[in-house]
């Protein structure tokens, strides 16, 4: 069983995706850097070691989309809020470690994903911290029954989704691999103009 990658991306939809970002750049232009971002990453995460999944929303217009690559297999996110929507890909997937991914943070690459799938060998659960207190990755191993309570009560888009989630993994062996930075705002891609230097 090769482990599973999922990516989970949104339509790129002026005003429906990075609207965040939109407020600094405009709505066309944060959906545009969005659909290309999410095309960089998917060439540069494609790997043997893993099968790549497409967790897309929203579910009927994800399923059917033209933008997102014909090859990769897509699962629809379904409704409720992003922990219920990540709960939902780990209690479905095949069997074996899942790792989950958001598509809005450039400096992932095969090392990044190879290195918390190794992780998994001997911990439960892994994480991939951002500098805000939240997260571009959680991984588990999926050993037993996962529990009812998974991301129950996380604070979202706060300093405290990180912990907040961690919390909800009551008993498990968790790591913490790769910090990086995701892109919300234009002073978020400045950072990373910046750190690329």
């Amino acid at each position: 069983m090769r482990p599973q990658l999922v990516v989970m991306v949104k339509e790129p939809l002026p005003g429906r995706v990075k609207t965040r970002l939109g407020r600094d750049m405009g709505m066309t232009g944060s959906a545009w850097w969005f659909r290309h971002q999410v095309a960089g990453l998917l060439r540069r995460i494609e790997s043997p070691k893993w099968e790549t999944i497409l967790a897309v929303a929203p579910d009927a217009e994800g399923m059917q989309s033209r933008v997102w690559p014909a090859h990769l297999p897509r699962v629809a996110q379904g409704g409720g809020n992003l922990g219920d929507r990540m709960a939902r890909i780990f209690r479905s997937a095949a069997p074996g470690p899942v790792c989950i991914i958001g598509a809005d943070i450039p400096g992932i690459n095969q090392q990044c994903i190879n290195l918390a799938f190794q992780w998994l060998g001997n911990h439960d659960a892994v994480f991939g911290p951002a500098p805000d207190g939240g997260y571009w990755l959680v991984g588990m191993k999926r050993i037993g029954a996962i529990s009812p309570r998974l991301f129950d009560g996380v604070r979202w888009s706060s300093e405290f989704a990180l912990a907040d989630s961690m919390a909800t993994m009551t008993g498990l062996r968790i790591a913490k691999t790769t910090v990086l930075r995701d892109v919300d705002t234009v002073s978020d891609l400045n950072a990373l103009k910046h750190l690329s230097r």
